[in-house]
């Protein structure tokens, strides 16, 4: 191997760990530090990367455990052959807000050419794969675990855009920050699929993305694109994003803290309704109200008897999006009990109290509710006085089934 200053800057940042490809195979319990996928494939020499032109698809989420970007770490490595980067919505750098990328450009740091694939999906995105020259495209980023959050429906489209056009696909795998245990909620239906979720999966879905890889491999792609996981070792499924030793890095504007990201799965539903989810505040997805909404709510929401969190009447002027420069009423969520915490009944019982004591309670006049949920069942049976516990029960079939699927495509016990 040639030794240069890109090799020496590269290997120094390696952790000495073992390599491993995603099967079925379960990965250790524990018994060790967290290494990302990432992580094994430096300390491996890029093995799996050899011979390969390699673009990655990743934002500022892909970093080392020392805040590196590994975009910046391979191209410091003459082991690697890194010819392109594919930024997501948000952009490579995370310059864009929600519904905005950065369009396609030149990085400045690397020089390297950056495409964009926010709403590329299909052929399209195939056409830039192929026109960026890459054999194998590399996917890293961080995702918070919810159906609807739009990076793990980038992996999908990548990989089918892959498969048209004949490239190799890599998923680096990292944890889910709100644990992998169970998946919760209701499962899209096909009827419903826009970019905020592709296939039937549950609105919490419990899965790290090496393993939705696999499942939508598996299960959902047109065919399968030949693919490789690299899993990480020394996560379980019942760890928090704290137990892992490394950085976060918001995976957008609005996700500022592994704390926004446990609530997220039941809070984000308030984008369906005329209420702010905190947008322009500095916590959103856990401050919820609206103009004229006092302290009626948090009491209701309170009486709803929801394990491991609780609620208080709180006031918030956003700086941006709902309500931008007034007064809104509401709630913020305390957590007290991550383990018992369920974010999903938590989202709907909110939804539920609201409309019960606020009387200019809405949704949004597109439905967009019924996108995020996965059907109109939510939303009709709010509307028709139903509680929480039976729209909870009107899931259940079709989350065990979901759970079931699921089970054959996890990587860690």
């Amino acid at each position: 191997m040639k030794l240069s200053r890109r090799t020496l800057l590269a290997t120094t940042a390696a952790v000495a760990a073992g390599t491993g490809t995603g099967t079925a195979q379960a990965a250790p319990a524990g018994g060790g530090r967290l290494r990302t996928g990432f992580e094994r494939l430096a300390a491996d020499g890029y093995a799996l990367l050899e011979g390969q032109r390699v673009g990655v698809v990743t934002n500022p989420t892909g970093v080392t455990r020392d805040v590196r970007h590994i975009v910046d770490v391979m191209h410091a490595d003459d082991r690697v052959d890194l010819v392109a980067v594919f930024g997501p919505e948000h952009g490579f750098r995370g310059t864009a807000q929600a519904g905005g990328s950065e369009g396609r450009h030149d990085d400045p740091a690397t020089g390297l050419p950056v495409f964009d694939t926010y709403i590329k999906s299909g052929r399209p995105l195939a056409d830039v794969f192929t026109a960026s020259g890459v054999d194998t495209v590399v996917f890293d980023i961080q995702d918070v675990g919810a159906r609807f959050y739009t990076y793990i429906w980038t992996l999908y489209d990548c990989m089918e855009a892959a498969r048209l056009a004949g490239k190799r696909f890599v998923v680096l795998d990292r944890p889910n920050p709100v644990t992998g245990r169970a998946a919760l909620g209701p499962v899209l239906r096909k009827e419903f699929a826009t970019f905020v979720g592709r296939q039937p999966i549950a609105q919490a879905h419990g899965m790290t993305v090496a393993e939705l890889a696999r499942l939508f491999n598996g299960e959902y792609l047109t065919a399968p694109v030949p693919l490789e996981t690299v899993r990480m070792s020394g996560w379980r499924r019942s760890d928090f994003y704290d137990a892992s030793g490394l950085p976060w890095v918001p995976p957008s504007p609005n996700m500022p803290t592994p704390d926004t990201a446990l609530v997220y799965p039941g809070t984000c539903l308030f984008e369906g309704t005329n209420l702010s989810e905190g947008r322009g505040t500095t916590r959103p997805f856990e401050l919820l109200g609206a103009e004229g909404i006092d302290g009626r709510w948090a009491a209701a929401a309170g009486e709803e008897g929801l394990p491991g969190v609780r609620f208080r009447e709180a006031y918030f002027t956003p700086s941006f999006s709902k309500f931008q420069g007034k007064t809104a009423g509401g709630v913020q969520i305390h957590v007290h009990d991550r383990a018992a915490f369920d974010p999903v009944r938590t989202g709907i019982a909110l939804l539920v109290t609201a409309k019960r004591v606020w009387s200019g309670f809405a949704w949004r006049s597109d439905n967009w509710i019924d996108k995020l949920t996965g059907s109109t069942r939510v939303r009709t049976m709010i509307d028709a006085g139903a509680g929480t516990d039976a729209v909870v029960a009107a899931w259940q079939e079709e989350l065990a089934a979901f759970r079931r699927t699921r089970a054959a495509y996890l990587l860690y016990r």
